[in-house]
């Protein structure tokens, strides 16, 4: 005689495996945009800097324990709306190429394997997308499990980058031209705070 199993403790069933099949691998972290913030500073006339970011991230830790991180270039911020016009046509070329993205393979255990409360600085190998460019990133990073379902990653020091290396040298020629600057550095400190929730 064929038993049949009641609707709900099937549904009882499904939920309790997928809890425990979300607790085995951890499941997704998605970034939180409102509490990250991916900043740069550019030099002008020789000794004039000033902090620009970005509105727009979003971003995950999948399964697979890979970071990728993207960035919406036409949401650059540098409090001139003039120069935020400029930097998305001339730096960022953002028509043709709308979004940069950061990509990583992290180890789970000095991730999101940390404990409620602890605090680990690491190195971590990254790859920046940007343009029609991919450069290897060496990041020096401090990683905080400050909640149960919230991480937070930031910059232990800047990354330097080119701007020609990353192929935004033409860009900042043509913006200082526009501007009629002197110069303006290639070298570009970036910084982050990123904040991961699940």
């Amino acid at each position: 005689m064929k038993r049949c199993i009641p609707n709900t403790l099937l549904l009882t069933l499904v939920v309790l495996f997928s809890q425990h099949v979300c607790a085995a691998t951890g499941g997704v972290w998605q970034l939180n945009n409102d509490l990250s913030r991916l900043s740069f500073i550019s030099t002008k006339a020789t000794d004039i800097g000033e902090v620009h970011h970005f509105t727009r991230l979003q971003g995950t830790i999948g399964d697979a324990h890979t970071v990728a991180v993207e960035i919406d270039l036409a949401s650059v911020e540098t409090l001139i709306p003039i120069r935020n016009e400029r930097m998305q046509q001339f730096l960022f070329a953002v028509a043709e190429y709308p979004t940069a993205e950061v990509r990583a393979d992290v180890d789970a255990d000095a991730w999101t394997g940390l404990p409620v409360g602890a605090v680990a600085t690491l190195k971590q190998a990254a790859t920046l997308r940007l343009k029609d460019r991919i450069v290897e990133l060496d990041l020096q990073l401090l990683v905080a499990r400050v909640g149960a379902d919230r991480l937070v990653v930031s910059t232990l020091q800047p990354v330097l980058l080119n701007a020609s290396a990353v192929g935004l040298g033409a860009g900042v020629e043509q913006l200082r031209a526009i501007a009629g600057l002197p110069n303006i550095s290639q070298s570009v400190p970036v910084s982050f705070v990123l904040t991961f929730e699940r």
